[in-house]
């Protein structure tokens, strides 16, 4: 089992830049592929990035395509998504998850752990 504990979140200007962090507990984090999730208000939960077991495949949302960038430590047991020329429509909580298996995963329903989300908020 793991738990995932979100950071990084806050209030930043379109145009600006944000660090996401997700610390991982457990000494089998490198089991895990690693995804970061979006939901704003009164949407569905929807994947943003992807990264395998060891970050030698990612996979980004088109409309993240280009801007955002993950990536993982597995000796740190943590995964980062950078996120740079954000928008307002950016603006959502954002969620870890992980799930044990080698490939990369785009659906909320193939995650098995939840972190417990972070604000992300982009003002125009």
């Amino acid at each position: 089992q793991v738990q995932l504990v979100e950071s990084g979140g806050g209030l930043v200007q379109a145009g600006g830049s944000l660090r996401l962090s997700c610390a991982a507990s457990g000494r089998t984090f490198s089991r895990y592929a690693m995804g970061w999730f979006r939901q704003a208000p009164g949407k569905e939960r929807d994947i943003v990035a992807a990264i395998n077991w060891n970050g030698g495949s990612t996979y980004y949302a088109d409309s993240v395509k280009g801007r955002f960038t993950i990536s993982r430590d597995n000796a740190k047991n943590t995964v980062n998504l950078q996120m740079s020329s954000l928008k307002p429509e950016d603006t959502a909580i954002y969620y870890c998850a992980a799930r044990e298996g080698s490939g990369r995963y785009y659906y909320s329903t193939q995650y098995s752990y939840w972190g417990q989300g972070t604000q992300v908020t982009v003002s125009s």
